[in-house]
């Protein structure tokens, strides 16, 4: 007995679902409308989500910072600014201790691992976990960054939307970049370079059905931030220019100058990763001491230091206090990240990054007075290469430049720095960049070749054969006329209503060939002459084992199911309600070969 209706009868039905028809139409890789439409609600929500963040951050440091100056922190006292950090630290290292395990992983490196391994699955605990790390650490005046949380919280949004609509998990990836794209615009109010990072550092991978979600998100985004904020970038970038020819060398020596500082940062990481032996509650004390005596010396690196860039642009800090600062906010930034403390680092990396490039710039107009251009655009430079090189993202950082200043000579000068320090930091210290480091201290490893890429961005529902029937063990007489009318390309054998086995439609059309079984009932046959019952497990035809795979899934994840179980085919399962569910496609592995090795889909 045929117990599904025809193809045609099953997308008729879904057709009356618009929401089964979305999801459908998002596990394919051209599906722009739908995905642009995704891409503008995720930037709208991560827009909301970084607005509460900033509040929840900047509403306590007015309260309590002198002259409610939320940077304020170098008029505390030395005793309070020992005991702010030290005690921030603690209770970070308090909670982290006592969550669910599975909720302490936070941050960019979080997002990197559950994207590669996850399909962009990001849990609402993490958040909330995220979310609370990020504000008392910087309410505690830590040398931290509000960035990497953002990331987090909007690549989360992102994914949580997505999987609440129970959308596949290619367009659940696709809605992280977006999520991510959104919240770096939100926050430094750079879309352009959002969108660069987005996709060079987490998506890694650069496609039209990627960006144009992508774009939209962050754009999004941005003006939700900027209907609040306003227009204005995240720091006052005086106007900037390149003077004279002779500042190619020097940005040639401050590339390789950053380079080897910000391989000095990582491998710094690198080796306290040694720590994590021991209990956090010890590394937050030792990462609390540390920090709260550096802030005594340089209270300069305490919070998010968004005002030490801006005197840093403009000029108005001394070459000795730039060097100071450089320094210790590195270290002040290295030790926890090192030790395990749950804290953002792309803010800190630009400050020392700043600082590092006025003091070269306060040096060059020493040197060379009359060739050296501002104090500033140096200080920018450094900016970039410290962000290029540290987060291993060239043009992100490029971007940044470009977007802060508004200003296309900056262009020049900014690939020259950013990508000999990249050079530098890879090529010759051999240093990844320091998410990387960060994962291999959880032995994680992350895998993008090129193949697995191409398989996680399409969705089973994309390649699926739809022309099937789904029959019992046995095959009555009757049924031959409906085979052949319906002509399927695979009958899909079924036991109590549960799929097992697989067979060829050809294949099962020549064996009823071979074997003189016509369809031809009528006339004058006898009852005994009609068509006997097959068994379609026992004719001599090839059948395939085949196995269940979500509706939601990626073609990556068939492709590992079919490895893992050594079958040949699976069958897309849609769950209906509950327990009940119901076939709706067929896909092999030599449709998944096909795909890859040519890049589309097979006609079937």
């Amino acid at each position: 007995m045929i117990t599904l209706d025809s193809p045609m009868s099953r997308r008729m039905q879904r057709h009356f679902f618009s929401l089964d028809t979305f999801r459908q139409r998002v596990a394919n890789l051209d599906a722009l409308p739908q995905f642009a439409l995704l891409g503008v609600i995720a930037g709208l929500i991560t827009g909301a989500v970084i607005l509460l963040l900033r509040q929840a951050i900047e509403i306590p440091l007015r309260y309590w910072l002198p002259g409610n100056d939320p940077e304020n922190f170098e008029q505390l006292t030395p005793l309070t600014q020992f005991l702010a950090p030290l005690l921030g630290t603690l209770l970070l290292g308090l909670i982290f201790t006592y969550i669910h395990r599975d909720s302490r992983s936070i941050g960019i490196p979080h997002v990197l691992e559950r994207l590669n391994s996850h399909n962009g699955h990001l849990s609402i605990k993490n958040a909330i976990a995220q979310f609370f790390a990020a504000t008392i650490s910087l309410v505690s005046g830590m040398s931290a960054g509000r960035e990497g949380a953002a990331v987090h919280l909007g690549a989360a949004s992102g994914s949580v939307f997505g999987r609440r609509l129970g959308l596949p998990n290619n367009s659940i990836r696709i809605l992280v970049g977006c999520g991510t794209a959104a919240a770096i615009s939100a926050s430094f109010n750079t879309p352009v370079a959002g969108i660069i990072f987005a996709m060079e550092v987490v998506m890694m991978e650069y496609t039209i059905a990627g960006f144009t979600p992508v774009i939209l998100s962050a754009v999004s985004a941005t003006i939700v931030t900027r209907a609040v904020y306003g227009a204005e970038p995240a720091f006052n970038v005086p106007p900037l220019s390149i003077i004279s020819l002779w500042d190619i060398p020097f940005t040639i020596l401050m590339g390789l100058a950053f380079g080897a500082l910000s391989a000095g940062f990582i491998k710094t990481v690198r080796y306290l990763g040694r720590l994590h032996r021991f209990p956090l509650m010890s590394r937050a004390l030792f990462a609390g001491i540390i920090i709260g005596a550096l802030a005594v010396v340089a209270p300069a690196i305490m919070g998010v230091g968004y005002d030490t860039v801006d005197n840093a642009l403009t000029g108005n800090m001394a070459l000795q206090t730039l060097c100071i600062i450089a320094l210790i906010k590195l270290v002040a930034t290295a030790i926890p990240v090192g030790v395990g403390i749950p804290i953002g680092l792309i803010g800190p990396i630009m400050v020392v990054g700043a600082c590092a490039g006025a003091a070269f710039g306060i040096i060059g107009n020493i040197l060379l007075p009359e060739h050296a251009s501002e104090v500033g655009l140096y200080s920018m430079l450094g900016m970039g290469a410290m962000m290029g090189a540290t987060l291993q993202a060239p043009l992100a950082a490029l971007m940044a430049l470009l977007e802060l200043t508004a200003n296309p000579n900056i262009i020049l000068p900014g690939m020259l720095t950013i990508i000999i320090a990249n050079i530098t930091t890879r090529s010759i210290f051999k240093e990844p960049s320091v998410f990387a480091v960060m994962l291999q201290h959880r032995d994680i490893k992350l895998n993008h070749a090129p193949v697995q890429q191409a398989l996680r961005r399409a969705g089973v529902v994309q390649l699926m054969n739809e022309n099937f029937i789904l029959h019992q063990q046995e095959l009555a007489h009757n049924d031959v006329d409906l085979l052949s009318k319906n002509n399927p390309d695979w009958l899909v054998i079924s036991s109590d209503g549960k799929p097992f086995q697989l067979l060829a439609g050809t294949e099962l059309t020549r064996y009823l060939d071979t074997t003189n079984i016509t369809q031809d009932n009528s006339d004058n046959r006898s009852p005994s002459s009609k068509i006997p019952i097959i068994d379609l497990l026992e004719i001599p035809v090839q059948r395939l084992d085949i196995k269940a795979i979500n509706h939601q899934a990626t073609l990556l994840e068939a492709f590992e199911t079919l490895q893992h179980s050594g079958f040949e085919a699976l069958y897309v399962e849609y769950q209906v309600t509950g327990k009940i569910s119901s076939v709706a496609g067929i896909i092999t592995r030599k449709d998944i070969e096909n795909f890859y090795l040519y890049s589309e889909p097979p006609t079937h």
